[in-house]
Protein backbone atom coordinates (compact mmCIF):
# COMPACT_ATOMS: atom_id res chain seq x y z
CA UNK A 1 0.00 0.00 0.00
CA UNK A 2 1.27 3.39 -1.17
CA UNK A 3 1.56 6.63 1.30
CA UNK A 4 1.51 9.69 -0.96
CA UNK A 5 3.24 11.87 1.73
CA UNK A 6 5.98 8.97 2.63
CA UNK A 7 6.38 8.66 -1.04
CA UNK A 8 7.34 12.46 -1.57
CA UNK A 9 9.55 11.48 2.11
CA UNK A 10 11.31 8.71 0.24
CA UNK A 11 11.60 11.57 -2.81
CA UNK A 12 13.41 14.43 -1.03
CA UNK A 13 16.20 11.99 0.72
CA UNK A 14 16.93 10.58 -2.76
CA UNK A 15 16.67 14.28 -4.17
CA UNK A 16 17.06 16.95 -1.43
CA UNK A 17 15.11 18.95 -3.07
CA UNK A 18 14.36 21.99 -0.61
CA UNK A 19 11.20 23.17 -2.83
CA UNK A 20 9.62 19.43 -2.28
CA UNK A 21 10.54 19.24 1.50
CA UNK A 22 8.92 22.69 1.88
CA UNK A 23 5.53 21.40 0.02
CA UNK A 24 5.26 18.12 1.94
CA UNK A 25 5.31 19.79 5.47
CA UNK A 26 2.12 20.97 6.86
CA UNK A 27 2.50 24.95 8.37
CA UNK A 28 1.76 23.46 11.87
CA UNK A 29 4.51 20.90 11.61
CA UNK A 30 6.44 19.90 14.89
CA UNK A 31 9.97 18.69 14.80
CA UNK A 32 11.43 16.59 18.05
CA UNK A 33 15.31 16.11 17.84
CA UNK A 34 17.33 13.97 19.78
CA UNK A 35 19.68 16.60 21.20
CA UNK A 36 17.16 19.88 21.56
CA UNK A 37 14.53 19.29 24.80
CA UNK A 38 11.60 21.22 23.80
CA UNK A 39 9.70 20.28 20.27
CA UNK A 40 10.37 22.73 17.48
CA UNK A 41 7.11 23.92 15.79
CA UNK A 42 6.23 25.28 12.81
CA UNK A 43 6.96 24.93 9.42
CA UNK A 44 9.98 27.21 9.04
CA UNK A 45 11.54 25.27 11.55
CA UNK A 46 11.11 21.81 11.16
CA UNK A 47 12.40 22.85 7.54
CA UNK A 48 15.40 24.59 8.49
CA UNK A 49 16.47 21.09 11.16
CA UNK A 50 15.35 18.54 7.91
CA UNK A 51 17.28 20.13 5.58
CA UNK A 52 20.67 20.49 8.49
CA UNK A 53 19.70 16.75 8.82
CA UNK A 54 19.72 16.06 4.87
CA UNK A 55 23.45 17.57 4.79
CA UNK A 56 25.14 16.07 8.30
CA UNK A 57 23.37 12.75 7.79
CA UNK A 58 22.11 12.43 4.40
CA UNK A 59 25.83 11.34 2.59
CA UNK A 60 26.22 8.26 0.30
CA UNK A 61 26.29 5.63 3.56
CA UNK A 62 23.12 7.01 4.68
CA UNK A 63 20.56 4.21 3.96
CA UNK A 64 16.81 3.13 5.53
CA UNK A 65 16.81 -0.66 7.22
CA UNK A 66 13.04 -1.16 8.05
CA UNK A 67 9.74 0.20 8.11
CA UNK A 68 6.95 -0.04 10.10
CA UNK A 69 3.36 2.13 9.14
CA UNK A 70 0.26 2.60 10.29
CA UNK A 71 -2.93 4.50 9.00
CA UNK A 72 -1.06 7.88 9.93
CA UNK A 73 2.64 7.56 9.63
CA UNK A 74 5.64 5.55 9.84
CA UNK A 75 8.65 4.77 11.34
CA UNK A 76 11.29 4.03 9.35
CA UNK A 77 15.33 2.56 11.02
CA UNK A 78 17.94 4.44 9.55
CA UNK A 79 21.93 4.04 9.72
CA UNK A 80 24.75 6.13 8.53
CA UNK A 81 28.56 6.38 9.53
CA UNK A 82 30.31 9.32 10.20
CA UNK A 83 34.12 10.18 10.94
CA UNK A 84 33.73 6.47 11.83
CA UNK A 85 31.32 6.37 14.39
CA UNK A 86 28.25 4.39 13.43
CA UNK A 87 24.60 5.99 13.97
CA UNK A 88 21.46 3.91 13.91
CA UNK A 89 18.34 5.68 14.61
CA UNK A 90 14.47 6.10 13.67
CA UNK A 91 12.83 8.77 12.12
CA UNK A 92 8.70 9.04 13.12
CA UNK A 93 6.94 10.30 10.83
CA UNK A 94 3.15 11.39 10.99
CA UNK A 95 0.97 12.75 8.17
CA UNK A 96 -2.35 14.35 7.78
CA UNK A 97 -4.66 13.43 5.73
CA UNK A 98 -3.61 15.09 2.65
CA UNK A 99 -0.03 13.65 2.79
CA UNK A 100 1.69 16.54 4.18
CA UNK A 101 4.38 16.06 7.73
CA UNK A 102 2.47 17.15 10.93
CA UNK A 103 4.93 15.42 13.44
CA UNK A 104 8.85 14.52 12.83
CA UNK A 105 10.76 12.96 15.37
CA UNK A 106 14.27 11.70 15.34
CA UNK A 107 15.60 9.38 18.05
CA UNK A 108 19.38 8.02 17.18
CA UNK A 109 21.84 5.86 19.25
CA UNK A 110 24.44 5.52 20.75
CA UNK A 111 25.23 8.40 23.24
CA UNK A 112 28.74 8.69 20.91
CA UNK A 113 26.65 9.12 18.18
CA UNK A 114 24.56 11.77 19.42
CA UNK A 115 27.43 13.68 20.68
CA UNK A 116 28.75 13.68 16.68
CA UNK A 117 25.29 14.32 15.58
CA UNK A 118 24.82 17.07 18.59
CA UNK A 119 27.84 18.39 17.02
CA UNK A 120 27.54 18.84 13.40
CA UNK A 121 23.82 19.40 13.47
CA UNK A 122 24.97 22.93 15.97
CA UNK A 123 27.60 23.75 12.73
CA UNK A 124 25.02 23.16 9.96
CA UNK A 125 22.35 25.02 11.60
CA UNK A 126 25.00 28.15 12.69
CA UNK A 127 25.74 27.57 8.66
CA UNK A 128 22.25 28.13 7.97
CA UNK A 129 21.42 31.08 10.37
CA UNK A 130 25.09 33.10 8.52
CA UNK A 131 23.59 32.40 5.12
CA UNK A 132 19.86 33.59 5.92
CA UNK A 133 21.45 36.74 8.11
CA UNK A 134 24.15 37.46 4.95
CA UNK A 135 20.85 37.00 2.72
CA UNK A 136 18.57 39.00 4.59
CA UNK A 137 21.31 42.41 4.65
CA UNK A 138 21.47 42.16 0.81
Amino acid sequence: MSKPGLDKWYAYMKSHDAAALWDLLHPDAVFESPVVHTPQRGRDITFKYLTSAAKVLGGPTFRYLGEWRNDTGAVLEFENEIDGIKLNGVDIITFDADGRITHFKVMVRPLKAINLLHRLMGEQLMQQSGATSQSQSR
